[in-house]
């Protein structure tokens, strides 16, 4: 069974600024972001030995440190691909259309995104997902990396609210933090998620 492994970044850690520091990419990407593939590897050896030996006493913490752990690992994945050096862009084609669809506007959608970023109460994420039941773009709340996340929900966007993310450069102040975001968005990533999202769960409903 392959390790995973902590991906490199599409662009230099000093390449979001002044939106985001070099140094706060450099330490969320190298220290935190490794760490949680450190530990989600841990996890799987831990969960492997157990069930060679037999000795399965422990496996609800294991399981714990996994969801935890390997959901730090893809949240974080995601998120640095959502992220590119500003451009100004705003959604396009698709992804624009669904966005209107389903919040009523660009500036709607962005108002509701920003409300569930401030919202989040101590640590976790504000996340753009595709509802695969549904069938549809819906936006909800991440605690820690893997709470309050309902099955059958596919990330597109996700915007880390954690203070690790953001205190270096923006203090306690999240909401000048949530405003950056905003400039650094890479919209082409968030519709090329939506186009698999949807193509891959089109058949759900058809299921018995």
């Amino acid at each position: 069974m392959a390790d995973y492994t902590l991906p490199e970044l599409p662009y230099d850690y000093a390449a979001l600024e002044p939106f985001i520091s070099g140094v706060i990419m450099e330490l969320h990407h190298s220290k935190h972001h490794q760490a949680y593939v450190t530990g989600a590897n841990a996890a799987l050896a831990a969960l492997a030995e157990a069930r060679e030996s037999d000795n399965l006493a422990s496996v609800n913490k294991f399981e714990k440190d996994l969801s935890f752990n390997l959901g730090g690992h893809i949240n974080h994945s995601i998120f640095w691909t959502n992220l590119a050096p500003a451009t100004g862009a705003r959604p396009e084609g698709e992804l624009a259309a669904a966005i209107t669809d389903s919040f009523g506007s660009f500036e709607k959608f962005q108002a509701h995104f920003t409300a569930v970023a401030m919202g989040v109460q101590g640590s976790g994420w504000a996340v753009l997902a595709w509802d695969s039941l549904g069938q549809r773009p819906i936006i909800v709340q991440f605690f820690d990396q893997q709470s309050n996340l309902p099955a059958g929900l596919i990330p597109l966007l996700m915007l880390d609210v954690w203070e690790h993310a953001y205190y270096l450069d923006y203090k306690n102040v999240r909401a000048d933090y949530v405003a950056a975001f905003w400039k650094i968005v890479n919209w082409s990533n968030v519709s090329d998620r939506l186009a698999v999202a949807a193509a891959q769960t089109a058949g759900l409903l058809l299921l018995p």
